[in-house]
Parts: structure tokens; sequence; C-alpha cells
């Protein structure tokens, strides 16, 4: 079953790796937070990555926290290396999971890729999407998040 809105962030435990630093949930309270979930052999992930990357730099300045989940959707989706080699190419300098064991998946309930999960700074759901119109649909809930921390 799909998290509810305003169920608390659940365990980022769990992940067999870690690229540029691990976070733990409790790290992301007090911010604005994007978890991302993508798998390198997803071709609208890979389509989606500028605009993301582009979220994250420009607010950023607003506090927003962006933390990439790579899920593997098969067996060749667990190499660590070209998971590392596409965070490079994608340009992605935020914390991504490497969740190989879906226990960070798990933790989200989460089937899909690309997913977004979008958390207040108390650290509670506001907003997911996932597949094709999942960015455009994140962009109001981005604005809102924000709209709301700053009264």
């Amino acid at each position: 079953m799909p998290l509810k809105i305003g169920t608390d962030i659940p365990s980022l435990a769990g992940a067999t790796g870690w690229i540029g630093g691990e976070v733990k949930s409790a790290d992301l309270l007090g911010n604005p937070a994007l978890i991302h979930f993508w798998s390198i052999s997803c071709g609208l992930c890979s389509e989606q990555m500028p605009q993301l990357v582009a979220w994250r730099d420009q607010m950023a300045g607003q506090g927003l926290k962006v933390v990439g989940v790579h899920m593997p959707r098969s067996e060749a989706d667990t190499d660590v290396a070209a998971v590392v080699q596409a965070t490079i190419d994608y340009g992605l300098t935020q914390p991504v999971a490497i969740d190989n064991e879906h226990n960070v998946a798990d933790a989200f309930a989460n089937q899909f890729v690309p997913a977004f999960y979008l958390f207040d700074r108390e650290g509670h759901l506001r907003q997911f999407v996932a597949g094709e119109y999942g960015l455009k649909m994140m962009e109001r809930a981005l604005e809102r998040v924000f709209a709301a921390s700053s009264e």
C-alpha cells in the first residue's frame, strides 16, 4: 500500500551502498526533502534527470534537500560501477542510495521508477508522484511546500 499523505519520512537504512555520503531520514528534518527513485535501465528516468538536477540547483538556496535512490529493475541494474557512472553522467551530486536489495523501496512501499516523494520541513509526506507526468505534478507541490514553509 502506498504511503499516505502526512506519513513521516521512512527510514533510508538498508541501502546496500551510498554515493556522495550516507543520509539518514533525521538528517532531512528541518528542510523540504525530495526523495527520487530511479534506475539506470529506465529511459523515462534518464529523460527527467535534467529537470531534477535543475530543481536541485535552483532550490538549494531555499533549503531543498534531494536524495536519490537507485532501485534496480533487473539483475543488470545491480552493477554498482554502472550506477556510479550514471550519477556522473547525469550530474547527480546529491547523495544517492544504492538499493540493490529493495530495503529502502520497501520502507517507502515504492514499486515505481521514476517516483518522487516530497516531504515538508517536519518530515511529513506532502506529495507522491510517479511516471511520465510526475515532474509536472511535483512542480506544483514544491511551490506549495515552499509557500507553506515561508509563512
